[in-house]
């Protein structure tokens, strides 16, 4: 039987406004189960650290249980390709930060494509490195650090936590704009790094400041710069690097990822709690307790984010020539 085409068309706007009614009723049920969040590193990071902080708020204003998953490997391209691979209904999400970013081109043969392929939900922090050194090395300002280092090319090693970490490219970008010749000495982590810059092994590294912070109040450490475009509210007295390097700036971040196709309905409602939680003024304190600036705004606006972001340190790793052995 034909349908007349009124009638047709009368019918058609009615399933379209049945469909998103449904979707709406579904998303404001949202969760009607556990959500897991799973974090690519392991605990007691910061990535595990920020995600348990939000998980436990999205708990007890969500009305069901945001579980933590540490899925730690491959430079926390194990963890993020777990999410990716999830159903995109909002029971899946991930605590992702600036190395999904810089690993699209660090590695050639990624099984996914992080900007195609994950959805952005909400921004949480930002958090800068700071440029650190053993109290007894000879510079003590950013100018005399570069000045030392020119008149001594190949002869100062500097540390990171690995072959393309936040704070390794930190100090490829320190390199590059300053025009020197260091060392980059790559360890299992930031612990590691930390620890023989302690002992005076190594000259120099761009910890993230959560991790430094500590050492740099006790003396046991001499803060230069920080890879902030402003001074830190944490370590006030330390400047921005780009007040030598017009331009640097290396910011560390976390936000929230869903599987591509996750309805736009669960986004926002996710988004809007995650904002929430970073106007709370204790969420606030807690946070900037570990040097972390909160950051809230749209899906879009941590997209933009993500999208800047890989463009920049895909920049600095194809210059430097950086390759994952």
């Amino acid at each position: 039987m034909k349908l007349p085409r009124r009638k047709f068309l009368h019918l058609a706007a009615g399933a379209a406004a049945l469909s998103a009614v449904s979707r709406f009723a579904w998303a404001q049920a949202y969760p009607s189960r556990p959500v897991r969040m799973i974090v690519p590193f392991a605990p007691a990071g910061t990535s595990d650290i920020v995600g348990r902080l939000i998980a436990q708020w999205l708990s007890e204003h969500l009305g069901q249980q945001f579980i933590v998953e540490n899925r730690p490997g491959g430079a926390g391209n194990i963890g993020t390709e777990a999410v990716v691979r999830a159903p995109p209904d909002g029971y899946t999400l991930l605590v992702g930060d600036v190395s999904d970013a810089i690993n699209a081109t660090l590695f050639e043969k990624l099984s996914f494509n992080f900007l195609r392929d994950i959805a952005p939900v909400a921004n949480i922090v930002r958090v800068a490195n700071v440029m650190v050194v053993n109290p007894s090395f000879t510079a003590k300002t950013v100018p005399e650090f570069i000045a030392y280092a020119k008149a001594n090319p190949g002869k100062i090693s500097v540390a990171s936590a690995g072959i393309g970490t936040p704070n390794h490219l930190s100090g490829e970008l320190f390199k590059a704009m300053a025009g020197l010749d260091m060392a980059h000495v790559p360890y299992r982590g930031g612990g590691p790094a930390i620890a023989d810059l302690l002992g005076g092994q190594v000259a120099v590294t761009f910890a993230v400041v959560p991790t430094a912070i500590e050492y740099i109040r006790a003396g046991k450490l001499r803060a230069l710069a920080v890879t902030s475009a402003t001074r830190q509210d944490a370590l006030p007295n330390v400047p921005p690097m780009a007040d030598f390097l017009p331009g640097y700036e290396a910011i560390g971040w976390w936000g929230i990822f869903a599987p591509h196709n996750t309805s736009a309905e669960v986004i926002d409602k996710l988004n809007k709690e995650i904002n929430s939680a970073l106007a709370d003024p204790k969420m606030k304190a807690r946070l900037a307790d570990l040097g972390a600036e909160t950051l809230p705004g749209s899906p879009a606006d941590l997209g933009r984010l993500v999208r800047s972001d890989t463009e920049k340190w895909a920049g600095v790793i194809r210059a430097a020539n950086i390759r994952m052995q």
